[in-house]
């Protein structure tokens, strides 16, 4: 529980709330609409909470040039809302969060580099931004990037505080390149049976000329079958003959339908005391990760449910919140210590792959490092230490206790 909390309207007000921070000695944790606030490790300090939601106005929006620049506290839903009578969209397609929540806001989002299924084209916040302006741990406004596409000038500040949980400083503003909202959509589906078929399956839809804008995968259970979905987008024309090219490829048993399936894009949701697992991991190795997957769960005696953005090489397993911390714990780690998730020695190649705890119950935490190993941690650490050298903002929520 914060001491205060803070909800500034401008980013002078928000320059003068962390000047005052700063000098109280208070921690502070940035937050939106908090949808994804259980993300991460908990903060060892929480003094001071920042809430960005009175930062609500879309500043800019270019409709000729495809950019738009906006407040952090900005929701998801208004900003496509906006973007949306123009004919153009923030290519994130987020899952609404259960029990009314929406989608986030544009500074959570890029905060926690969540991205939905059509990350396979259009990239996560961090390839989607192309400026931001943020206020620094001592009240500092700076800013990086700009409205222009090809502005590249200057320290990439946008890309440093994607996925930076906050620990760096607080995001006021961003600007974001947009893509037009295509005419027409269409979902080719089909159940499979093994690991191995799902690859392929994955592997023929991405590096096929079609052209797809996602690639999912979702398994609610050990032993179900693998239910794999492609998704095409553009003019209607196109559309249709893109997705019977790309069922006639997928072979016997695929169908076209113009409406997603169920379970599409609800990968990363997960309820409230659950455990959610982002598996990140080369695409050509979707099916040895399934396989460690599931000789980890079957290890640990858990059976949760798998599903995510295979072809771009994320998905997600969550455990329900009734298994045991002791289980859950035993079933990470194994996972990471798996050949096709396994950490390099300091002196080998690059690490292959990473599962990192997005949310877990407290006792979860107790038991194993929701972040795990952590490559280049020194050169983390010496940014952060460049960025809050009083390690002030969310101090431990990120990985290695940054």
């Amino acid at each position: 529980m914060p001491s205060y909390v803070a909800s500034p309207a401008s980013v002078a007000e928000a320059s003068a709330v962390m000047t005052a921070a700063a000098g109280l000695g208070l921690a502070v944790l940035p937050r939106g609409s908090g949808t994804r606030l259980a993300w991460g490790s908990p903060p060892r300090r929480c003094d001071l909470v920042v809430d960005t939601l009175r930062l609500d106005r879309v500043l800019e929006h270019e409709a000729g040039d495809l950019v738009a620049r906006v407040q952090a506290g900005v929701s998801i839903d208004k900003l496509a809302g906006l973007l949306g009578l123009a004919g153009q969209q923030l290519a994130l397609d987020l899952p609404e969060v259960p029990g009314g929540a929406g989608r986030g806001t544009v500074g959570g989002v890029l905060a926690t580099g969540a991205a939905g299924p059509r990350r396979l084209r259009y990239g996560t916040p961090r390839d989607l931004g192309i400026g931001v302006t943020v206020v620094l741990a001592d009240g500092t406004v700076a800013h990086s990037g700009g409205k222009v596409v090809k502005n590249v000038a200057g320290y990439d500040l946008g890309k440093l505080f994607a996925g930076s949980y906050g620990t760096l400083g607080l995001i006021v503003e961003a600007a974001f390149r947009l893509h037009p909202v295509p005419a027409a959509a269409a979902f080719v589906t089909l159940a499979c049976r093994g690991a191995a078929a799902a690859q392929d399956l994955v592997a023929a839809a991405a590096g096929s000329p079609l052209a797809p804008s996602a690639a999912e995968i979702d398994r609610p259970a050990r032993g179900a079958p693998l239910r794999v979905a492609v998704l095409v987008e553009g003019d209607r024309a196109g559309v249709a003959e893109r997705a019977e090219l790309l069922r006639e490829l997928l072979g016997g048993g695929a169908a076209v339908a113009a409406a997603a399936p169920s379970w599409w894009g609800r990968a990363g949701l997960a309820a409230a005391d659950a455990t959610l697992v982002r598996i990140a991991f080369w695409a050509g190795e979707l099916a040895a990760v399934l396989d460690a997957l599931d000789a980890a769960a079957s290890a640990a005696g858990l059976d949760p449910s798998v599903g995510g953005s295979a072809a771009a090489g994320v998905i997600y397993a969550e455990v329900p919140g009734s298994a045991g911390p002791a289980a859950v714990g035993e079933f990470v780690r194994a996972l990471r210590a798996a050949p096709p998730l396994a950490q390099a020695a300091a002196d080998g190649p690059p690490s292959r792959g990473s599962a990192v705890v997005l949310q877990a119950p407290l006792a979860v935490g107790d038991v194993v490092d929701v972040w795990g190993p952590v490559p280049s941690a020194g050169l983390m650490r010496a940014v952060k230490d460049q960025f809050d050298p009083g390690h002030r903002m969310a101090p431990g929520r990120f990985a290695g206790g940054i």
